[in-house]
Protein backbone atom coordinates (compact mmCIF):
# COMPACT_ATOMS: atom_id res chain seq x y z
CA UNK A 1 0.00 0.00 0.00
CA UNK A 2 1.01 3.36 -0.23
CA UNK A 3 3.57 5.44 1.51
CA UNK A 4 0.99 7.21 3.81
CA UNK A 5 0.31 4.44 5.32
CA UNK A 6 -0.99 6.08 9.16
CA UNK A 7 -0.44 4.11 12.21
CA UNK A 8 -2.82 4.27 14.85
CA UNK A 9 -0.51 4.27 17.56
CA UNK A 10 1.38 7.80 16.53
CA UNK A 11 0.72 10.27 18.57
CA UNK A 12 -0.35 12.93 15.71
CA UNK A 13 -3.92 13.14 15.09
CA UNK A 14 -4.87 11.13 11.83
CA UNK A 15 -5.05 13.15 8.42
CA UNK A 16 -8.75 15.09 8.26
CA UNK A 17 -8.41 13.14 5.10
CA UNK A 18 -10.01 9.35 6.37
CA UNK A 19 -11.29 10.95 9.86
CA UNK A 20 -14.40 12.94 7.94
CA UNK A 21 -17.30 12.00 7.93
CA UNK A 22 -21.23 12.38 6.96
CA UNK A 23 -24.42 12.00 8.32
CA UNK A 24 -26.93 10.04 5.48
CA UNK A 25 -30.54 9.38 6.44
CA UNK A 26 -29.26 8.90 10.31
CA UNK A 27 -25.78 7.32 9.26
CA UNK A 28 -22.59 7.29 9.63
CA UNK A 29 -20.67 7.40 6.45
CA UNK A 30 -16.99 7.88 5.70
CA UNK A 31 -16.73 10.76 3.45
CA UNK A 32 -13.41 9.65 1.53
CA UNK A 33 -15.11 6.33 0.79
CA UNK A 34 -17.77 7.23 -0.67
CA UNK A 35 -15.82 10.00 -2.48
CA UNK A 36 -13.59 7.49 -4.09
CA UNK A 37 -15.61 4.19 -4.13
CA UNK A 38 -14.30 2.52 -1.50
CA UNK A 39 -16.37 1.91 0.45
CA UNK A 40 -20.37 2.13 0.86
CA UNK A 41 -21.59 1.15 4.56
CA UNK A 42 -21.54 3.18 7.45
CA UNK A 43 -18.65 3.26 9.93
CA UNK A 44 -20.84 4.25 13.51
CA UNK A 45 -21.60 2.67 16.66
CA UNK A 46 -24.14 0.46 15.32
CA UNK A 47 -21.95 -0.76 12.18
CA UNK A 48 -19.13 -1.72 14.70
CA UNK A 49 -21.77 -3.68 16.75
CA UNK A 50 -22.97 -5.15 13.58
CA UNK A 51 -19.42 -6.67 12.83
CA UNK A 52 -18.79 -7.86 16.17
CA UNK A 53 -22.06 -9.84 15.85
CA UNK A 54 -20.49 -11.11 12.69
CA UNK A 55 -17.65 -12.18 13.83
CA UNK A 56 -19.36 -14.47 16.88
CA UNK A 57 -21.21 -16.00 14.03
CA UNK A 58 -18.25 -16.68 11.87
CA UNK A 59 -16.38 -18.27 14.64
CA UNK A 60 -19.29 -20.52 15.58
CA UNK A 61 -19.20 -21.96 12.16
CA UNK A 62 -15.60 -22.35 12.57
CA UNK A 63 -16.06 -23.98 15.13
CA UNK A 64 -13.27 -20.91 17.50
CA UNK A 65 -10.89 -21.81 14.70
CA UNK A 66 -8.80 -18.15 13.54
CA UNK A 67 -6.50 -19.56 11.70
CA UNK A 68 -7.00 -22.64 9.73
CA UNK A 69 -3.38 -23.20 8.19
CA UNK A 70 -1.26 -25.24 9.91
CA UNK A 71 1.11 -22.40 11.50
CA UNK A 72 2.60 -22.91 14.89
CA UNK A 73 3.93 -20.17 17.15
CA UNK A 74 3.52 -17.11 14.50
CA UNK A 75 5.74 -14.07 14.84
CA UNK A 76 4.03 -11.37 12.44
CA UNK A 77 0.81 -11.71 11.38
CA UNK A 78 -1.17 -9.12 8.87
CA UNK A 79 -4.77 -8.41 8.71
CA UNK A 80 -6.25 -6.58 5.52
CA UNK A 81 -9.22 -4.87 6.33
CA UNK A 82 -10.16 -5.60 9.71
CA UNK A 83 -13.62 -3.70 10.32
CA UNK A 84 -14.46 -3.56 13.80
CA UNK A 85 -10.95 -5.26 14.74
CA UNK A 86 -12.98 -7.98 16.45
CA UNK A 87 -10.65 -11.16 14.62
CA UNK A 88 -7.45 -8.91 14.57
CA UNK A 89 -7.62 -8.20 18.31
CA UNK A 90 -8.55 -11.76 19.38
CA UNK A 91 -5.67 -13.37 17.64
CA UNK A 92 -3.30 -10.81 19.18
CA UNK A 93 -4.73 -11.80 22.62
CA UNK A 94 -4.34 -15.66 22.12
CA UNK A 95 -0.89 -14.95 20.07
CA UNK A 96 1.13 -12.56 22.71
CA UNK A 97 4.44 -13.54 21.62
CA UNK A 98 3.11 -12.18 17.91
CA UNK A 99 3.21 -8.64 16.31
CA UNK A 100 0.42 -8.29 14.49
CA UNK A 101 -0.78 -5.52 12.69
CA UNK A 102 -4.48 -4.61 10.75
CA UNK A 103 -4.98 -2.51 7.97
CA UNK A 104 -8.22 -0.99 6.78
CA UNK A 105 -9.49 2.36 5.18
CA UNK A 106 -11.79 3.60 7.95
CA UNK A 107 -10.25 4.25 11.13
CA UNK A 108 -13.35 4.79 13.08
CA UNK A 109 -14.79 1.18 14.33
CA UNK A 110 -11.82 0.30 16.30
CA UNK A 111 -12.11 -0.60 19.67
CA UNK A 112 -10.78 1.84 22.63
CA UNK A 113 -8.49 -0.36 23.87
CA UNK A 114 -6.02 -3.07 22.10
CA UNK A 115 -3.52 -5.19 23.39
CA UNK A 116 -0.44 -4.42 22.99
CA UNK A 117 1.01 -6.38 20.54
CA UNK A 118 -1.05 -4.79 18.00
CA UNK A 119 -0.48 -2.24 15.27
CA UNK A 120 -3.69 -0.59 13.33
CA UNK A 121 -3.02 1.20 10.28
CA UNK A 122 -5.02 3.41 7.86
CA UNK A 123 -4.56 2.53 4.00
CA UNK A 124 -6.48 2.18 0.82
CA UNK A 125 -5.73 -2.07 0.10
CA UNK A 126 -6.74 -1.29 -3.56
CA UNK A 127 -2.82 0.91 -3.22
CA UNK A 128 0.09 -1.54 -3.64
CA UNK A 129 1.93 -2.96 -0.22
CA UNK A 130 4.71 -1.13 0.71
CA UNK A 131 5.58 -3.54 3.42
CA UNK A 132 8.50 -5.56 3.00
CA UNK A 133 9.16 -8.80 0.93
CA UNK A 134 9.11 -11.96 3.45
CA UNK A 135 7.80 -10.41 6.44
CA UNK A 136 4.38 -12.77 7.36
CA UNK A 137 3.92 -15.90 9.07
CA UNK A 138 0.24 -15.38 7.69
CA UNK A 139 -1.89 -12.82 5.36
CA UNK A 140 -5.41 -12.99 6.05
CA UNK A 141 -8.10 -10.72 4.22
CA UNK A 142 -11.77 -11.07 4.98
CA UNK A 143 -15.30 -9.86 3.16
CA UNK A 144 -13.01 -7.06 1.78
CA UNK A 145 -15.37 -8.02 -1.86
CA UNK A 146 -16.63 -4.78 -1.68
CA UNK A 147 -13.76 -2.71 -1.04
CA UNK A 148 -11.15 -4.23 -3.15
CA UNK A 149 -11.89 -2.88 -6.93
CA UNK A 150 -12.03 -5.55 -9.65
CA UNK A 151 -8.82 -4.94 -11.62
CA UNK A 152 -7.00 -4.76 -8.51
CA UNK A 153 -7.49 -8.28 -7.00
CA UNK A 154 -4.95 -10.05 -8.92
CA UNK A 155 -2.33 -7.80 -8.05
CA UNK A 156 -3.91 -7.61 -4.13
CA UNK A 157 -3.13 -11.33 -3.95
CA UNK A 158 0.13 -10.88 -5.39
CA UNK A 159 1.01 -8.53 -2.77
CA UNK A 160 -0.75 -10.43 -0.01
CA UNK A 161 2.21 -13.21 -1.25
CA UNK A 162 5.28 -11.02 -1.74
CA UNK A 163 4.68 -10.24 2.20
CA UNK A 164 4.49 -13.35 3.14
CA UNK A 165 7.21 -15.62 4.28
CA UNK A 166 8.50 -18.22 2.50
CA UNK A 167 6.49 -21.09 4.10
CA UNK A 168 3.93 -19.00 5.05
CA UNK A 169 0.16 -19.03 4.55
CA UNK A 170 -2.40 -16.78 2.76
CA UNK A 171 -5.91 -17.07 4.26
CA UNK A 172 -8.93 -15.59 2.64
CA UNK A 173 -12.23 -15.44 3.85
CA UNK A 174 -15.17 -13.58 1.53
CA UNK A 175 -18.82 -14.55 0.89
CA UNK A 176 -20.85 -14.23 -2.04
CA UNK A 177 -23.52 -11.54 -1.40
CA UNK A 178 -26.43 -13.26 -3.79
CA UNK A 179 -28.35 -15.14 -1.51
CA UNK A 180 -29.58 -18.85 -2.60
CA UNK A 181 -32.08 -21.02 -1.67
CA UNK A 182 -31.16 -24.94 -1.04
CA UNK A 183 -34.46 -25.95 -2.56
CA UNK A 184 -34.64 -23.60 -4.89
CA UNK A 185 -37.97 -22.29 -4.22
CA UNK A 186 -36.67 -18.65 -4.66
CA UNK A 187 -37.58 -17.40 -7.78
CA UNK A 188 -37.54 -14.02 -9.44
CA UNK A 189 -41.08 -12.60 -7.70
CA UNK A 190 -39.50 -12.65 -4.35
CA UNK A 191 -37.77 -9.44 -3.18
CA UNK A 192 -34.88 -10.70 -1.42
CA UNK A 193 -33.82 -11.97 -4.92
CA UNK A 194 -34.89 -8.93 -6.45
CA UNK A 195 -32.41 -6.86 -3.76
CA UNK A 196 -29.61 -9.41 -4.67
CA UNK A 197 -29.69 -8.35 -8.26
CA UNK A 198 -30.31 -5.02 -7.88
CA UNK A 199 -27.22 -5.13 -5.10
CA UNK A 200 -24.93 -6.64 -7.88
CA UNK A 201 -25.61 -4.43 -10.66
CA UNK A 202 -24.83 -1.52 -8.27
CA UNK A 203 -21.26 -2.60 -7.88
CA UNK A 204 -20.67 -4.40 -11.32
CA UNK A 205 -18.93 -1.95 -12.87
CA UNK A 206 -16.65 -1.64 -10.23
CA UNK A 207 -16.57 -4.47 -8.02
CA UNK A 208 -16.08 -8.32 -9.10
CA UNK A 209 -18.41 -9.87 -6.54
CA UNK A 210 -17.85 -13.54 -7.56
CA UNK A 211 -14.04 -13.40 -6.73
CA UNK A 212 -15.20 -15.50 -3.53
CA UNK A 213 -15.99 -18.51 -5.98
CA UNK A 214 -12.69 -18.34 -8.05
CA UNK A 215 -10.16 -17.27 -4.70
CA UNK A 216 -8.55 -21.15 -4.71
CA UNK A 217 -7.56 -20.55 -8.79
CA UNK A 218 -6.54 -17.30 -8.01
CA UNK A 219 -3.58 -18.16 -5.46
CA UNK A 220 -2.58 -21.14 -7.73
CA UNK A 221 -2.28 -18.41 -10.48
CA UNK A 222 0.06 -16.17 -7.58
CA UNK A 223 2.13 -19.88 -7.19
CA UNK A 224 1.16 -20.81 -4.21
CA UNK A 225 1.16 -24.25 -3.42
CA UNK A 226 -1.16 -26.39 -0.94
CA UNK A 227 -4.19 -24.51 -1.77
CA UNK A 228 -7.42 -25.42 -0.70
CA UNK A 229 -10.83 -24.18 -0.88
CA UNK A 230 -14.16 -24.91 0.18
CA UNK A 231 -17.68 -23.12 0.56
CA UNK A 232 -19.62 -23.23 3.51
CA UNK A 233 -23.31 -22.85 3.68
CA UNK A 234 -24.48 -19.60 6.44
CA UNK A 235 -28.12 -20.44 6.73
CA UNK A 236 -30.13 -16.96 7.08
CA UNK A 237 -32.47 -18.56 8.99
CA UNK A 238 -33.68 -21.24 11.22
CA UNK A 239 -34.42 -23.61 8.04
CA UNK A 240 -31.45 -26.16 8.89
CA UNK A 241 -32.31 -29.75 10.77
CA UNK A 242 -29.09 -29.55 13.42
CA UNK A 243 -29.22 -27.62 16.49
CA UNK A 244 -25.94 -26.12 15.44
CA UNK A 245 -26.72 -25.45 12.22
CA UNK A 246 -30.25 -23.55 13.15
CA UNK A 247 -28.63 -21.27 15.95
CA UNK A 248 -26.07 -20.13 13.21
CA UNK A 249 -28.76 -19.24 10.99
CA UNK A 250 -30.88 -18.08 13.49
CA UNK A 251 -28.19 -15.75 14.64
CA UNK A 252 -27.28 -14.94 11.30
CA UNK A 253 -31.30 -14.13 10.33
CA UNK A 254 -30.98 -11.19 12.79
CA UNK A 255 -27.80 -9.84 11.86
CA UNK A 256 -28.25 -10.04 8.19
CA UNK A 257 -31.80 -8.19 8.33
CA UNK A 258 -30.28 -5.84 9.94
CA UNK A 259 -27.84 -5.46 7.61
CA UNK A 260 -29.70 -5.01 4.47
CA UNK A 261 -30.41 -1.24 4.46
CA UNK A 262 -27.17 -0.26 5.40
CA UNK A 263 -25.32 -2.35 2.76
CA UNK A 264 -27.95 -1.26 0.03
CA UNK A 265 -29.45 2.10 0.87
CA UNK A 266 -26.72 4.26 -0.29
CA UNK A 267 -25.63 1.85 -3.21
CA UNK A 268 -29.12 1.63 -4.81
CA UNK A 269 -30.14 5.30 -4.19
CA UNK A 270 -26.88 6.74 -5.45
CA UNK A 271 -25.85 4.18 -7.98
CA UNK A 272 -28.91 3.07 -9.30
CA UNK A 273 -31.25 6.44 -8.88
CA UNK A 274 -34.14 4.38 -6.78
CA UNK A 275 -36.35 6.17 -4.68
CA UNK A 276 -35.13 6.15 -1.12
CA UNK A 277 -39.02 5.28 -0.14
CA UNK A 278 -39.00 1.91 -2.97
CA UNK A 279 -35.71 1.24 -1.46
CA UNK A 280 -37.44 1.02 1.86
CA UNK A 281 -40.29 -0.71 0.44
CA UNK A 282 -37.58 -3.66 -1.03
CA UNK A 283 -35.94 -3.96 2.03
CA UNK A 284 -38.72 -4.72 4.07
CA UNK A 285 -40.10 -7.49 1.72
CA UNK A 286 -36.58 -8.83 1.62
CA UNK A 287 -36.64 -9.42 5.03
CA UNK A 288 -39.56 -10.76 5.42
CA UNK A 289 -38.25 -13.50 2.49
CA UNK A 290 -35.60 -13.91 5.21
CA UNK A 291 -37.77 -15.02 7.86
CA UNK A 292 -39.86 -17.80 5.57
CA UNK A 293 -38.21 -20.62 6.32
CA UNK A 294 -39.73 -22.62 3.38
CA UNK A 295 -37.21 -20.59 1.12
CA UNK A 296 -33.85 -22.54 2.92
CA UNK A 297 -32.09 -18.86 2.17
CA UNK A 298 -28.38 -19.08 3.26
CA UNK A 299 -25.59 -17.23 2.15
CA UNK A 300 -22.30 -18.87 0.48
CA UNK A 301 -19.20 -18.48 2.40
CA UNK A 302 -15.79 -19.43 0.57
CA UNK A 303 -12.23 -20.06 2.54
CA UNK A 304 -9.36 -20.62 0.48
CA UNK A 305 -5.78 -20.78 2.44
CA UNK A 306 -2.76 -21.40 0.48
CA UNK A 307 1.26 -22.12 1.37
CA UNK A 308 3.97 -19.97 -0.60
CA UNK A 309 6.34 -22.23 -1.68
CA UNK A 310 9.47 -22.09 0.58
CA UNK A 311 11.85 -21.40 -2.26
Amino acid sequence: MSSSTIDLDDTKSLDSLYTETINIGGRVYQQLALDRGLGFTPIDEDERERLDQQHMILQKAFDQRLIFPPIENPQNILDCGYGSAAWVCEVAERYPQCEVIGVDISPHMKPDEIPPNLWLQVDDLNEPFTFASNQFDLVHSQLVVTGIKKDRWRSYIRDCVRVTKPGGWLQFVEWYTNVQSDNGSMGDDHALRQLSGLYLRALDDTRDIRVPMKLGTMMREAGLVEVDSQMIQLPANGWPSTEREREIGNMNNVLYKEGLGAQCNYLLHEYLNMDMPEIHVLVAKARQDLDNLALKPYIGLYVAIGRKPNS
